[in-house]
């Protein structure tokens, strides 16, 4: 058998949580790689076609492990740029609430202002006129004899 020691092995990356095989694909890729013998040189010829069947059901399980593990890599950066981008279209909602608000609190000042302004300039006219008038008696005063 290929390992019959009982030393820890330790992987460069961390182990797989969630397999996509079958409890019977598992043990049979375990039976494959357990086999005694030289995979290179078979004993007899028909184990060796055996071993070439096992070994391209093997890489089809692994291709199929390999799609299936990227197949879901690919809907967890979907799902995270989904999640990412209805964040940020929460936050420029949010943001485009606080600028609507802030403009019409600024358009209602204005009015407000323009309104102080129009009689502000309303009560000028009637001070200058009215400066105007008694200019005009101070005028008549000084030139009577």
């Amino acid at each position: 058998m290929l390992f019959q020691t009982e030393e820890a092995v330790q992987l460069p990356y961390p182990p797989v949580l969630e397999t996509m095989l079958s409890e019977s694909e598992i043990q049979y890729l375990f039976s494959l790689i357990n086999q005694p013998g030289d995979p290179a040189s078979p004993s007899s010829g028909s184990q060796g076609s055996n071993r070439t069947v096992y070994s391209s059901e093997e890489r089809k399980l692994r291709r199929m492990q390999s799609n299936r593990e990227s197949a879901r890599r690919s809907r967890f950066r979907k799902k995270t740029q989904l999640e990412n981008l209805t964040n940020r279209l929460n936050r420029l909602k949010i943001q485009n609430q606080e600028l609507k608000n802030q403009l019409a609190f600024t358009m209602n000042q204005h009015l407000l202002l323009s309104l102080e302004n129009d009689q502000l300039i309303s009560e000028s006219v009637d001070l200058l006129a009215t400066l105007s008038n008694l200019c005009a008696i101070l005028s008549n005063t000084i030139t009577m004899p």
